[in-house]
């Protein structure tokens, strides 16, 4: 109950309307009861009992109905009976007897008149505070779902680069998406039914003991055994629930694996092999939903089953009462078995919220699991703000591995970076580079050492502030289903069409974008599927361009493209770093001939350092042998 507890705490900004709703429920409850309670006179007036049958009277008489004598036989069953202290039973007695006495007087067409209108009054009423219950219900359901959703994609934003390492981008979808839904089910049903039926079932329960406490507690033997199935059977609904949702996450994340992959399952001629793989897990998660839907149906079934049994010895019993003990009258017995039957209801409808109280605890628990993971990289208590980079970047003993592993990726890692210089960090594939890179913007901190910059250690800079004074262009462009516009000028809100222009231009975009079907406002689809690669990355260009930041991270920018989009790009890329302070990492070492420093790094460690030129002479270096291995054609 701990993780449902949880889930109802995002109830609290909501408070007025469950106020409003819970009023609406109890003016629900009580119309409801009285709907039923008044089932009571009116089979009395038809039915006339307490008359003897020879003076049944015409439309304009009297009912001399005794309701002296049908009160105190009623009052010393009660009484008798002593289940009801005196303090509760005299007032209850007291209203039923001014009631009786109002109902009850007047010519027959009076009496009918009046509880017609009654019944008809109390159903409006029920239905209007139904309806508004409903509401208010609703209202408060979709904005706690609408919190939850929000609050679970805000802290993603605070997780740091490792965490979405470790997990797989379909589970993280399918807990934001398919886990939040089944606590909106849950919540909606949970809400509704613990405000509602227990009401309803107080009512009841108050008309069926004012007409037979010692009937009504016979009628209610049946709960202790409903209880205990309930219980045991949300149990296992609860654990259930939680592998069901583990294995949709699974089936999320082969679905956007495949479909991010679509051209290499193409390529390779894989489409059975990922059709087979995908339904084995459909085929598994069918298998767990059918078993977690016995459990949850069982309920149902065997409660009322068992409301049954105890309704037809109810009646057997209540019969006996009427026909030879004389206890009750026929129309109390009645109105007695409406209101016991008015009871199965919201006591089944209680028996299903253990169960989806179950449900939404398990995906409130996958849920909950994003939420109380703690960000590893947040801003210290005595950060300062920056607005400019004027001097230089300094990584000192800088080490680095990954908390689940103890692989060292950066040792020792020691180089100053003048404002304005290009710094170019050569290597083979996981030497380090891009884990290097990364740490400046603090995608990740340094294991050991330290990252200064104009003296600061980057810990003690505001992380949105150190991040604002960098741009980053890497390989693998990430680009938003929006307009080219909109691309380019991201986390800038409505800039100037001007500057877009100006900074598309310096990127190489400019004629291709004016060519597009709606030039800057044109759709590029998921991820820019509509343009090539080297569109794709002038437009990631020009949005560096237009940041306009003091430094800049390339990652193997043109390592993908063509020779003829590698043109376009290294110029647009010539254009973004003049006069920034530019960490470039190179896969190809024509691009960073005009660096002003080249590192290369081997196995996380600097082995060379220098000008292009010093670097080439070095027949026994790394750089040499990579750059000779990449023009041996050219020899």
């Amino acid at each position: 109950m701990k993780t449902y507890f949880r889930i109802l705490s995002f109830v609290k900004p909501y408070k007025r309307y469950l106020t409003l709703s819970i009023a609406s429920t109890i003016l629900f409850a009580l119309f409801n009861g009285a709907s039923v309670y008044l089932t009571i006179p009116l089979l009395s007036t038809l039915f006339q009992e307490g008359q003897p049958q020879q003076h049944t009277v015409q439309n304009s008489s009297e009912i001399n109905i005794p309701k002296t004598d049908s009160a105190n036989v009623q009052t010393k069953n009660n009484n008798s009976s002593g289940f009801i202290p005196h303090w509760l039973s005299d007032p209850v007695n007291n209203i039923s007897r001014s009631f009786k006495n109002y109902i009850l007087s007047g010519t027959v067409n009076q009496i009918l008149l009046k509880i017609c209108l009654l019944i008809l009054i109390a159903y409006l009423m029920k239905n209007i505070f139904g309806y508004l219950q409903a509401y208010f219900l609703a209202y408060v359901e979709q904005g706690v779902i609408k919190d939850i959703r929000n609050a679970a994609y805000s802290h993603l934003h605070k997780l740091p680069m490792s965490y979405f390492k470790q997990e797989k981008t379909g589970n993280l979808i399918s807990r934001i998406t398919n886990d939040v839904t089944v606590v909106q089910s849950s919540v909606s049903v949970v809400f509704l039914n613990m405000i509602r039926e227990p009401l309803t079932i107080i009512v009841f329960l108050g008309i069926a003991l004012s007409i037979s406490p010692k009937l009504t507690l016979f009628s209610l033997v049946i709960l202790p055994f409903s209880i205990g199935i309930i219980v045991w059977i949300g149990l296992k609904l609860r654990k259930q629930s939680g592998f069901i949702q583990a294995k949709l996450s699974d089936i999320t994340t082969i679905l956007h694996e495949t479909i991010s992959g679509v051209k290499v399952v193409k390529a390779f001629g894989m489409e059975e092999y990922e059709k087979n793989k995908f339904f084995k897990q459909t085929n598994n998660y069918f298998r767990m939903i059918l078993r977690m839907i016995r459990l949850r149906n069982a309920a149902s079934p065997v409660t009322e089953f068992l409301s049954v049994t105890v309704g037809v010895a109810m009646v057997y019993y209540g019969g006996k009462l009427v026909l030879q003990e004389h206890i009750l009258r026929a129309s109390e017995f009645l109105g007695f078995l409406f209101a016991i039957f008015q009871l199965m209801p919201p006591i089944k409808e209680l028996g299903s919220i253990n169960n989806r109280i179950q449900e939404s605890s398990a995906a409130g628990d996958r849920i909950f699991e994003i939420l109380d993971t703690k960000p590893n990289i947040v801003d210290d208590p005595a950060a300062v703000k920056i607005n400019d980079f004027n001097d230089e970047i300094e990584y000192k003993n800088v080490s680095f591995r990954y908390e689940d592993s103890n692989e060292i990726i950066l040792n020792k890692i020691n180089f100053k970076v003048k404002k304005g210089q290009i710094i170019a960090f050569v290597g083979s594939s996981g030497a380090g580079k891009t884990t290097l890179c990364d740490l400046l913007p603090r995608f990740y901190d340094p294991t050991e050492g330290l990252i200064l910059l104009d003296g600061i250690d980057i810990k003690k800079i505001k992380i949105q502030s150190l991040r604002k004074l960098m741009g980053i262009v890497t390989q693998e462009t990430i680009l938003f289903n929006e307009s080219v516009k909109s691309n380019i000028a991201y986390g800038l809100g409505d800039y100037p069409i001007e500057k877009i222009i100006e900074a598309a231009k310096a990127a190489n975009a400019h004629e291709f974008i004016i060519n597009l079907p709606r030039g800057y406002e044109t759709v590029i689809g998921e991820r820019g599927t509509k343009l090539s690669g080297g569109q794709r990355q002038r437009i990631s260009i020009a949005r560096a361009i237009l940041k306009n930041p003091p430094v800049m991270i390339l990652d193997e920018a043109t390592s993908s493209l063509d020779n003829e989009s590698e043109v376009l790009v290294q110029k647009a890329i010539e254009n973004l770093m003049n006069r920034r302070t530019s960490f470039v990492i190179a896969h190809r070492l024509s691009t960073i001939r005009n660096a002003d420093r080249i590192i290369v790094l081997e196995k996380g460690k600097i082995v060379q350092d220098g000008r292009h030129e010093e670097l080439i002479t070095d027949s026994n270096g790394i750089y040499k042998k990579l750059y000779d291995l990449q023009f041996r054609d050219q020899k």
